[in-house]
Parts: structure tokens; sequence; C-alpha cells
């Protein structure tokens, strides 16, 4: 007998701890009676436990791993509802609660999802099926969890059949934010697009662009690390590798893959940045093998981990590098505090969770703080039994209040508040005492409107269901020897930027920038990225910008190209160069040469004009065809001088349009009265009667001279007004613009000194002609002479012109006018002059007259004898040789046989002695 009181206690007792689920009843983690209840689903333990017997059959199983952070949840949704309860918010209408754990399995998970379904009040739990439950009462008329979004995914779908409100307060999945497939989700954090946005931006805004992925295999982590793939591609950021772990730790592969994805991060050396999207428990055993092997990196932690506490006091987790993370904005935690001091003496019998954890306490109380809570995650519901026996309870007041995580605590606090104004608005003209007074699609509708005051500010859901609440960005720091977890800076999802509390804190954070974690070295400015064989994009080689483009920043895609206009750049180069302008300045040597030959040509015209105005009464300038013919070719000469100047210095169009048009009309002008001379020389000294004829009918001094420098003015206006020159910057050297000025056509420049060359070779022919004058009279012999000295130079400088390019180009133009104007002035004048200062004993009429009649006695002999000579040979049966013979005896007396125009030589005839002498005077004169 007293062996059998004995044992039904130990039966009692094992039943209790062991958790068995021999009823519907036993499901449940805690509750709580009131006249609303709400359901709750969160993983209280981190796997289910699986039999080893087969075949496998459809028993719910107990849990293991014990899990503070979600425990402390349930807590947080109790504390909220008692807080709820004890105010006056729902005005005497008490809120109730019934909270499941989902041991981190959707299989259990939705198992207690069904419950949620079933009828309100019935003894069965029986969930009916109806085409439409409008009007059906389920058991609870929300739901706060679950804990993980594949959890959350699965029971949502379920929960949408009555449209039953579920509010998870960690559940970020970017995909729960469809209200197509989830038409009855709400969060009270962001979504999964905002973090991991925020950790885009981070790792952008530190120079990394070549990083790590680590995931769990389920709905969360590969919808986390799609989203995350998108902001990093979109943010030039490659990701090196992807490891995937398994979602569950019952899974036998779980630690070969664990080690295959530490193998994979020791040999990336390049890759210093690894993402981290994992449960907890996930992220405590892949950290523990990374201690083993000395892994130095920086982690970045997603929200699941940035703040877990028995993350942070892993023994030696200091080696593991620098851990930065985003968590939700947490708030004031000091009353859920109190909560946590008073929880001993809350009652255990409705609260399996408490109870349990007190069990845990007991056996686990001889260990440290970190070893304490490895043996608290490690004990499963079935050891207890064992462990429980002979064992007193303890309590630790600083366990629970240090693995607070006050992003969890406080979302999950949020979420009862959120579903407890949406019962209010639906409490406000009903009976809520009544369950049945509003249904849970009516509590959806309502939710939507809902508008929570959170620190002082309006938050409430948006058209996607979640809360736009901010990250606080945390980052881990050695402190006394053991790891603290401090906010260092707000990130705004809304905005997208980050918040620094203060400078110090944000140096702190933008420290990191000094490790390096990319696949490629920065290109520096001047250089852009090559694309290598890699199919990665931030694999490249850095190459040097090639001449006439820059890059002035770091790691830049390609180089901007100048404009090649105005802009040059070598190679390597971090900006553009404005081109250097060049024109023939006047401050160039060889423009100041130029120009002091055009000046010394203007002072020699000047001073001929001096000496010609001073002997003009003197044969030799009476000779040069008088003074005002000599003015005109001098004025000329003059301003073909000065016209070099219009070639030199900045181009303007007026200087473009003059320089030539002065040229061209001044040289026609000049040749044309050179021609003037040639014919009056010509005409003067020719004894040909036919010639002479032929000179007296085109000698028109006036008409000539007008019309050969009319034309070249009619060809020069024709220039001037359909193809006028202009200024024209030249952009073919690639470091210089060259400002110069276009003739605008070629064609009319080229008839322009065409027509001057035809009028020089006109006036060479009948300069030529006369060449032969009086040895003191040779005025035609230098005009040929400047003559072809003209043709030489413009002939060289044709193929000169066209070859020679930059800003001398004019400079050869110019040489070419000087030589040929100086060449026509100094055979023209300076004879002339020579005479006139040095030879005054012949610039006298006596010596001009004696030197014209010995001239024109010799050409008078010449003329008679070659007649005589033709004669002779034509009529030679009329003269016999005795005729012949005193022919060249009269003409050896000086008798020559001189035919005048008209008339027939007469045989016999002598001139008179003075005929030559009147010839003399004659042509004197006429010249």
């Amino acid at each position: 007998m007293a062996l059998v009181t004995f044992l039904i206690p130990c039966f009692v007792i094992g039943t209790d701890i062991a958790f068995s689920c021999q009823n519907t009843h036993d499901f449940v983690g805690t509750s709580s009676p009131g006249d609303i209840v709400i359901g709750g689903l969160f993983a209280v333990h981190s796997e289910m436990l699986h039999p080893e017997e087969h075949p496998i059959k459809p028993v719910i199983q107990n849990c293991a791993g014990f899990e503070i952070q979600i425990f402390l949840q349930t807590l947080a949704m109790i504390h909220a509802i008692e807080t709820i309860n004890n105010s006056t918010l729902l005005s005497g209408v008490t809120l109730g609660y019934e909270i499941y754990d989902t041991c981190a399995e959707v299989t259990k998970a939705m198992a207690s999802a069904l419950r949620f379904l079933s009828k309100f009040n019935s003894s069965e739990d029986v969930v009916e099926f109806k085409c439409n439950y409008s009007d059906y009462v389920p058991r609870v008329k929300a739901v706060i969890g679950a804990s993980y979004s594949e959890v959350s995914m699965a029971v949502s779908r379920l929960l949408a059949l009555q449209l039953i409100p579920q509010v998870s307060p960690v559940s970020s999945a970017e995909i729960l934010s469809d209200k197509i497939r989830f038409p009855s989700f709400f969060r009270t954090i962001p979504s999964d697009f905002h973090q991991t946005r925020a950790m885009a931006h981070l790792i952008c805004e530190s120079g990394w662009n070549w990083i790590g992925v680590i995931a769990t295999d389920d709905d969360n982590g590969r919808f986390a690390l799609e989203s995350f793939g998108v902001q990093a591609m979109a943010n030039n950021v490659c990701i090196a590798f992807k490891e995937m772990l398994p979602a569950y730790l019952s899974d036998n592969t779980f630690h070969t893959k664990v080690d295959h994805a530490i193998e994979k991060i020791v040999k990336e050396t390049r890759v210093n940045v690894i993402v981290v999207f994992m449960r907890q428990f996930h992220v405590l055993k892949l950290f523990k093998k990374a201690i083993e092997r000395n892994v130095n990196k920086i982690w970045i932690a997603s929200d699941n981990w940035s703040a877990a506490v028995k993350i942070s006091t892993i023994p030696n987790i200091i080696q593991l590098g620098t851990i930065v993370g985003f968590g939700f904005k947490s708030g004031d935690m000091s009353t859920f505090q109190d909560f946590l001091r008073n929880l001993r003496e809350k009652p255990t019998e409705n609260n399996n969770f408490l109870y349990e954890y007190i069990m845990l306490l007991s056996v686990c109380a001889h260990l440290e703080h970190h070893d304490f809570q490895t043996c608290i995650s490690n004990q499963s519901q079935d050891d207890l039994l064992q462990n429980v026996e002979n064992k007193h309870q303890i309590w630790r007041d600083d366990f629970l209040n240090a693995n607070i995580e006050p992003g969890f605590i406080h979302s999950t606090i949020l979420a009862v508040y959120a579903i407890a104004h949406a019962i209010k608005g639906q409490c406000k003209d009903r009976n809520c005492k009544d369950p049945s007074a509003f249904t849970p699609w009516e509590l959806l509708e309502e939710l939507k409107k809902v508008t929570v005051i959170d620190d002082n500010k309006e938050i409430k859901f948006d058209s996607n269901g979640d809360m736009s609440t901010s990250y606080d960005v945390l980052l881990w720091k050695e402190i006394d020897g053991h790891m603290e977890i401090a906010t260092m800076a707000e990130y705004d999802p809304e905005k997208g930027y980050f918040i620094f509390e203060d400078e110090e804190k944000k140096k702190e954070l933008l420290d990191l920038r000094k490790v390096q974690s990319t696949c490629s070295q920065h290109c520096r400015p001047g250089q852009m990225k090559k694309v290598t064989e890699s199919p990665h994009t931030c694999c490249y080689e850095c190459v040097y910008c090639p001449e006439n483009h820059y890059s002035n920043q770091t790691d830049m895609d390609y180089c901007y190209r100048c404009n090649n206009k105005t802009y040059w750049a070598p190679i390597n180069s971090t900006t553009c160069y404005r081109k250097t302008i060049y024109f023939l300045a006047c401050t160039d040597w060889f423009a100041v040469f130029l120009l002091l030959l055009s000046a010394f040509g203007v002072l020699l015209v000047l001073s001929i004009s001096v000496i010609f105005t001073k002997n003009s009464s003197t044969p030799v300038v009476k000779a040069s065809g008088g003074l005002t013919i000599c003015y005109i070719i001098l004025f000329s000469h003059l301003l073909i001088f000065l016209s070099t100047a219009f070639f030199i210095d900045e181009p303007t169009e007026f200087k473009c349009k003059t320089r030539q048009a002065l040229f061209g009309i001044s040289f026609a002008l000049c040749i044309s009265c050179i021609l003037i001379k040639s014919l009056k020389i010509l005409l003067a000294f020719s004894f040909d009667p036919k010639l002479q004829n032929f000179l007296k009918c085109i000698y028109k001094p006036v008409p000539i001279v007008v019309t050969c420098t009319g034309i070249q003015v009619i060809i020069c206006t024709f220039w001037l007004i359909f193809r006028t020159p202009f200024v024209k910057h030249n952009f073919s050297i690639p470091r210089a613009i060259i400002l110069e000025c276009n003739e605008g056509s070629i064609v009319a420049f080229g008839i322009m000194l065409g027509y001057i060359a035809a009028l020089a070779f006109i006036c060479f022919i009948f300069a030529f002609k006369g060449r032969k004058l009086p040895e003191n009279y040779n005025e035609a012999k230098f005009i040929t002479f400047g003559m072809l000295i003209y043709f030489i130079a413009w002939i060289v400088f044709i193929p000169v012109y066209a070859t020679t390019f930059g800003k001398y180009l004019p400079a050869v133009e110019i040489i070419v006018v000087l030589i040929s104007n100086y060449g026509i002035l100094c055979c023209t004048f300076l004879p002339k002059c020579y005479i006139i200062i040095y030879k005054q004993e012949t610039n006298t009429k006596s010596a001009f007259l004696k030197m014209i009649y010995t001239y024109s006695s010799k050409s008078a002999g010449s003329v008679a004898i070659s007649q005589i000579s033709l004669d002779s040979k034509s009529s030679s049966s009329r003269a016999t040789i005795s005729d012949s013979g005193k022919s060249e005896k009269n003409s050896v007396n000086g008798n020559c046989h001189f035919q005048v125009p008209g008339q027939r030589l007469i045989k016999g005839e002598v001139f008179p002695k003075n005929t030559a002498r009147t010839m003399a005077r004659k042509r004197f004169s006429s010249i």
C-alpha cells in the first residue's frame, strides 16, 4: 500500500513534467480566461523531438532546447494583457490568452492554429466546415505570432480561412506584405525589405563590395537572401558565396553543412564581411565552430539575433571579430522588468512555460552564466523528469533581465496593444462580455484603422499591414572583458538613412571602413574598372583612363570623355584641362620679326616718297612716270605692308575679312601701275612699227589701272558677300585650339591670287620686251626681275601653305607677301634712288639725252640692217653684189635705211646727220 502511495505522486509528477500531450488541454503552454481570448504562437523550444521508432506515427512529440528569449516574449504578452486588464482601456472587458509552443516547427504550429479555428465554447474542439464563416465565432479573436516567418506563412494561410487577425512581433519576411496571399497578417515591425536595404546601405557606405551570406534553408532565409541580393546589386555589392544551413537542428546534415560553411569562409580570404540571416540557435552552432577555426571577420547580424544575449556570452566571442547588426526599435522596459521581478510570485498551474523554467533553474543552478544558459537550452522536456528529483527550487532575478532583447519585447507589447485598440473600437456600441458580440473579420477591419501611441509618436499599419518603425543599429563592443551590445544609430526605413546620436558614435561605426572586403583593389581616380573573366562585376582590373578621358572618383566603371573641342586630358587623368588657344600673337618672337620687317618696309616706302618728292624735277623721277604714278605705286606698297598686321594677333571677323581683300586689291593696283610703266617704256623705245601701233592702241593709263584694279575689287566683293572669311577654331591638335581665319572659299582665294599672277605675267612679258634699255635707264630690266621674284615666291608659297599647319600658317603668307612686295619695291625704286643719291652726274637732262641718243643710234642702225637683210633675200634678182656692198658701206658710214610707218624703204636714201638726235629728244619727251 505504501509503495502504491509512493508511485502515484511520482507518476503524477512525471506526467506533469514531461508535458506529454494526453489531451488538447495539455497542448496549451499557458492560458488565462477572459471575455475575449487572444491566441499566441511562440517557439519557446528550438526543436521538436522525433522518435526513432518505425513506422512514424502522427503523434505530437515533446520539444527540446528551451529558448529564454522566446519565453520572455510570452511573458511580455502576458504582461501587456494584464496591464490592459488593469487599465481603463477596455472599460471592464477582460482579455484572456492561450499561448502555444510551436517548437519552431510548422507542423506543431498548424496543430495550434487548428485549435484556434475550433468553435468557441465547444467541448470537443471541433472545426466546422462552412461555406460562410461570417457569423462563425472561433476560439480566439486574434493571434499574436509566430516567432519565425516560415511558421507565420503557414499559419496565416490557415487563419485566413476565417480572417482571424494575426499580428506578428518578429516575422519580417517581405512576402508577408502581400495582402492577396496573406490578407489577415499584420506585424509591428518593418518588412525585411527595409532591413536588407539598410544592410546594403551600410556595406556600400563602408566601401565593401565582396561579401559572403549565410542563411537558413527555410522560407524566411530564402526570402531574406533574395531581397538582400536585389539590394546588394542596386548598391554595387557582390556576393562571393551563399551558404544555406538546414532549418532544423534535427537534420542529420546540419553539422556537415556548418563545417562546409566555415571552410568556405576560411578559403575566401578576400571576404571579410559575412551577412547572417539565421535563427539564434543556428548562429550559436556556427559561431562555436568559427571560434575553433580562429575565424575573424565582420559579421552583419539580422534582426533575429542582432541582440541575442546568449550569443554575446559565448566564450571567446571577441575572437570572431566585429559584429554589427540591425534590431527592432526598443522602448521603455522598466514596467516589464518590474513584472519579471514579481514573476516568482505568479502561479504555475496554467503556465507550463514558467513551470518548466523553474525546473530548469533547479537543474542548472550550479553553473555560471553562459554554462547556465547552455544547460537550459540543452535540456529536453523528457530529461527534466530524471533531473528534477532531489532538487530544490531557486530563483535568479538577474538571469531573465540579462537576456531581455528590447526590440522583440517592445514589438510584442505593441502587438497586444494594437489588438486591444481594435477591440476597443469594436466594443463602443456592443457588449463585448458576450464573446459573439463581434467576429474576427470585423476586428480585422478595425485593426487596419488602429493608431497606437508609441514613444509619443502615432504609428499605424500601412496598406501592407506593416508598421514602419525604425531600426536600431547595434555594435557589439568589448567592455571590461565581456561583450556589450550598444546602440550606435537609428535607421529610418521611410527616409532610408542613418541617424546618429553623436559624432563619437558615428566615427566609431565609420571606423569599420578600415577593414577591406573587396574582390579587387580600389581603382584610384584616373583609373577605371575593366571587367575580368569573373562573373562578378566587383572583380575587375584597374586600367588607366585613355587620352582625353578622366575619372575623378574611386572605383568608376568608366572614364568620362572630355569635350574634345575645348578640353583635353592625358592618360591616367583625374580631370580635363582646357586646351590652350594658339594664334600668331604679336608677342611671339617670329611675329615681332615679321612686324619689324613690315615696319621697315613702311619706312622704306616713306623714305622713297621723300626722296622722289625732293627730286621730282630730275630726269630719273620724270622717267619713272612722274610723281603721281610713283605715289600710287608707293601707296599700294604701303597698304601691302600694312595688310600684314591683319595676319598677326588674335583673329577677328574684321581681320579675316580685311587682310586678304586689302592685300589683293593693293597688289592688283601696284601691278597695274607697273604694267602702265612697262607699256610706256616699251612704246617709247620700240622700233617695231606694228608693235608701236598696237601699244598706242592699248596704252590708256587711267582706264587700264581702273579696270585692272576694279576687277580685283569685284572678285573680293563677291568673295566677301557670298563666301566671306570667318574665324575658325581648329581642334585637330590634341591639346590646343588653333584660332585661325578660314578663307571661306579656297576657290575665291585662288581666283584672287590667280588674277594677280595673270597681271604680273602680262607685266613680265611687256617688261621683258623692253629689257634692253639704255645702260643708265634699265627700269624694264628691274621690273622683269621683280616679277620673277614675285613668281618664285608665290610658286613656293602654294606647297608650303598647303602643308603647313598650326599657328604659324599666317606667317607663311606674310613672308611671301613681304618677299614679293620687297622684291617689286626694291627693283622698281632702289635703282632710281641709287642714281639720285650716288650718281647725280647721270641724273641730268644732257646725260639722259646723250644716253638716249647713243641708244637710238644703235637701235636705228640695227633696224636698218635687219630690214636690208630681209630685202636682199626677197629680191635677189634685182639686187647685185655691188648694191649689197654699197649698202654695207653706207651702213658703216652711218647712213641707215629707216622705214617710216606706211612707207617703203628707198634704196640709196640716207638719213640726215641730226636724225638720231631728233629721235632721242622725242623719245625722252615721250618718256
